[in-house]
């Protein structure tokens, strides 16, 4: 299993809806614009591709970063999923410093 944050400033309100819905069927959301996809790399391929082709990119920026598979995972503040949800992939519930 891999995993990948995904973030994007889309600068057209309609481009913006069409990205978010569109990250939304491959990545979880972890901000409005940041989300994190966790698969295998041809995952990643599928969902960049279909972004790619949402996006304008003479005024868009959509972006994909590779995280460590142990890499150190921290969170602070108001927790990615409501309480009493915990997914094995995100940062515990409580302050990790």
């Amino acid at each position: 299993m891999l995993y990948w944050v995904i973030g994007y400033d889309i600068t057209d309100s309609i481009r913006l809806q069409r990205v978010h819905r569109a990250v939304r069927r491959h990545a979880i959301p972890l901000e409005l614009s940041v989300f994190l996809l966790t698969g295998s790399a041809a995952d990643k391929q599928r969902c960049m591709q279909e972004i790619s082709a949402l996006i304008d990119p003479r005024q868009d920026d959509l972006r994909c970063y590779p995280l460590p598979a142990r890499g150190l995972q921290e969170r602070i503040g108001k927790a990615t999923l409501p309480a009493g949800i915990h997914w094995s992939g995100l940062p515990a519930g409580q302050n990790n410093l």
